[in-house]
This record gives C-alpha cells, structure tokens and sequence, in this order.
C-alpha cells in the first residue's frame, strides 16, 4: 500500500476513536464508529490475497451489523425519551441491543467466531490493531454507559466468553488464533466488573493492552506464526525468548506478575458485592486460559 495511503488510514482510524471517545450525541458516537471501521478495511485487505480480502469481508459485515444496531437502538430511544444523549437510556430494549451490539464489535462470546478467522487472515501488524485500538471505541461507549446496562446480560457473557475462550484456545497452534481467544478471555473479566467499578475497567484495560502490545511485537519482530515457531525462539534472540515467557505468564495472571493483579481486583470487588458464585465461576473458567499459556511457556523453553 502507498504510504500516504496508509498514513491517511490510520489517522482516520485515530480520528473516528476519538470523536466516538468524545461523544455525548448517540448520532456522532455512531459516526466515529463509522469512520473507524470503513479506515480499517482497506488496511485488512492491504495484501491481495483471497484469505486477506475474505477476513476484511467478514469484518465489514460484523462491524456494520452491529453499527446498524446501535444506530436503530439510538434511535429507538430517542424517539421515546426526546434526547440523544449517551446517557440517558430509559427505553427498555435500549440497554440490552446496546449492550449485545457492542460485544458483536468487541467479539464476544457467543458473536465471537468472526474474531479469529479475521486475525488469521491479516498479518500480525493488523491482528494487532484489531487486538488493541479496535477495542477502544466500544469500550468507551461501554465506560458511558456502564450504569444503565443490564448486569443479567453482562454477566453471561463475562461467564461463557472465559469459559470458551480458554475451551477454544487449548485447540489452537496458530499464535494470532491463540492472541484472538487470548483477547476474548480477557474482555470476559472486564465485562465481569463493569457493572460494578469503571476505574477497575480501566485498569484492566490498560494493563491488557500494556501485555499484548509487547507480545505482538516479538512476534512481529521474529516473525514467528504458530507455536512450533516459539521453540527456536532463543536460538535467534535469548532476550526476546525470555520476554515472551514472562509476557505469557502474564496474560495468564499467574501470581506474583502484572497480569494477576487486575484479576485478584475483580475477585475481591465481586466479592464485596456479594457475588462470591461469579467469582467462583471466573476463577475456575481462568485455569484453562491458565493451561495453553502455560503450554506456550512450556515449548517456548524446549530449546533453552
């Protein structure tokens, strides 16, 4: 692709996060959303090979469907209250359209099975776009309206995305597969909690996007694709090896590392709020995400 092409994609894939992050009208939070879809397309398709354009195919499709359901369900709100603001979600169907409209772009359990076909098909640079900054115009609509959105509903996706992502990625080689499940597990905690503390969201958040980012770039950096791939990683770089264990580690909120913190968080927050069952649940759903992480770590040290 022409760099100037290029670059005037991912500025407006920045610019359409950044009217949706700053929108209070349902209409231009709809069109930030808009713009950042249509931006990422062409940057999907970029390599012109048949898989490329299928997975830029099928994410056209899933983001549109969901944006044609936030659209209808603005509207529908509108309508009855007389205001499009945000936060005003009064209507009863509102919130639960919202709400599953947004994990269909988010890649959710059970709207899930569009997210890792996608990322096979794009190269690593793209799956890191799609891991990372894709999730932050719907996370910000989530931050908005956290309090008005139906907990039932939430909770079941926390419930069955932890569950299925590690189910699923105990089946996998490929590593973008495994990062896609990997994404998915970790946006089941943070709806978990998002009922219940928005700054822990965040924190969450962040500390999802501070591991993935790092893992993607070794994997970019070593060119490595599937995990048979990790057990020549520390003949090319002892370094980049122990990094990626540590990183895996990590994601799996194995204690005492970074990534055990926000979840040790959200166990004692749905604790207090009386929801020892769910904790209960979360807890036993991470240990087969706990599994293939650690599998990785496991033949990412065969050659050491």
């Amino acid at each position: 692709m022409n760099p100037f092409i290029l670059s005037m994609m991912i500025s407006n894939l920045a610019l359409g996060t950044i009217i949706t992050a700053a929108s209070y009208h349902w209409f231009m939070a709809w069109v930030g959303l808009e713009v950042n879809t249509l931006a990422i397309i062409p940057i999907l398709a970029k390599q012109h090979h048949p898989r490329a354009t299928e997975a830029a195919t099928k994410y056209f499709i899933i983001q549109m469907t969901a944006s044609s359901i936030i659209l209808f369900s603005s509207i529908f709100n509108a309508y009855h209250t007389g205001t499009w603001d945000i936060t005003q979600l009064t209507t009863h169907p509102t919130p639960s359209l919202l709400t599953i409209a947004l994990a269909m772009k988010l890649g959710l359990v059970p709207m899930h099975f569009w997210l890792p076909e996608v990322m096979q098909g794009v190269n690593t640079m793209t799956a890191l776009i799609i891991t990372t900054w894709q999730k932050l115009p719907p996370m910000f609509l989530l931050y908005l309206t956290a309090n008005q959105l139906p907990m039932v509903i939430l909770l079941l996706l926390a419930i069955s995305s932890t569950l299925i992502s590690g189910w699923s990625g105990l089946n996998q080689t490929q590593l973008r597969k495994i990062m896609a499940y990997s994404s998915i597990g970790h946006l089941g905690w943070m709806f978990a909690i998002l009922s219940s503390s928005q700054k822990l969201l965040l924190f969450t958040l962040t500390m999802y996007l501070l591991m993935t980012i790092p893992i993607f770039l070794i994997i970019i950096t070593s060119t490595t694709k599937t995990i048979k791939d990790l057990g020549m990683l520390w003949t090319t770089s002892p370094t980049s090896c122990t990094m990626t264990m540590i990183i895996f580690m990590a994601l799996g909120g194995l204690p005492p590392l970074s990534g055990f913190l926000p979840k040790w968080l959200i166990l004692e927050e749905l604790i207090t709020n009386h929801l020892i069952p769910l904790a209960t649940t979360l807890t036993l759903t991470s240990l087969l995400s706990l599994m293939f992480y650690m599998r990785l770590t496991y033949i990412t040290t065969l050659t050491v």
